[in-house]
């Protein structure tokens, strides 16, 4: 069963897929595409990518050269998605404060450049897990992304606890998937990349990145479709958060 190519091995790769594909349907069905305009392209674009790499993959007359070069084609235009999604659920987390916006827009680019700069240190020192250089490039890009994601989404995070800022129900769910599906990918590379390159536990911890893929689109559909519940208004009023001050000083200052 745990083996490429199983039965259980093609239902992980192409059911999160379709999945995604439902999910943008319902998105679009309850009018809910434009609130989510990025992470609605997100999931078309996977969907349909990672199906076409699948079909790529399973279909005789295509080569194992020509298979990489459509894994590179998706693995660059699904991450340029990624990046705007990342980007759209920080405008929504700060879309409250409007006179900090522009400062924490700043830091996310720094801390951006700053990811991209370690990350490409780390792709110069790897030295690949293949022989092949197509194949080994193609790794070092993906893990060289999944950096950059990584960090970026661990700042917004950091930031908003920082800050106590409060989060929106569907944007803490889309970054909490990225997130959690980043997370095992590194993890699982790190382990990969330092075994045996005959290791049979390589397909293991494929299927692992795999179900935990599954599990992501899973908790999108709970955080995007599932209404949340309305919480009673508190009869005290809350404390400011420090980002409300900062916001109003600024907002002062622009305005003398």
């Amino acid at each position: 069963m745990l083996q490429a190519h199983s039965l259980l091995w093609n239902y992980l790769w192409v059911a999160p897929n379709l999945l995604l594909l439902v999910l943008a349907f319902l998105l679009w069905k309850r009018r809910l595409s434009s609130r989510f305009r990025a992470f609605f392209i997100f999931a078309i674009v996977s969907g349909l990518g990672d199906l076409a790499v699948f079909a790529a993959d399973v279909h005789p007359s295509v080569s194992p050269e020509n298979f990489w070069r459509v894994d590179w084609l998706f693995l660059l235009i699904e991450s340029l998605v990624k990046f705007v999604v990342i980007a759209e659920v920080f405008s929504s987390v700060l879309s409250p404060y409007a006179s900090v916006s522009k400062l924490g827009k700043a830091l996310i680019s720094g801390v951006g450049a700053t990811m991209v700069f370690l990350a490409a240190l780390l792709a110069a020192f790897s030295q690949g897990d293949s022989g092949v250089r197509l194949i080994a490039g193609f790794h070092v890009v993906e893990q060289t992304i999944f950096v950059v994601e990584l960090g970026l989404i661990v700042f917004i995070f950091a930031f908003a606890a920082y800050f106590r800022l409060p989060w929106n129900r569907s944007s803490f769910g889309i970054l909490f998937g990225f997130g959690l599906s980043t997370s095992v990918y590194l993890a699982t590379w790190a382990i990969t990349n330092n075994a045996d390159p005959f290791w049979p536990g390589r397909t293991s911890l494929d299927f692992l990145d795999m179900s935990v893929h599954h599990v992501c689109v899973l908790i999108w559909f709970y955080y995007l479709l599932v209404p949340q519940r309305v919480a009673a208004k508190p009869a005290v009023p809350l404390p400011e958060s420090n980002l409300d001050l900062w916001n109003r000083e600024l907002k002062r200052l622009l305005q003398q």
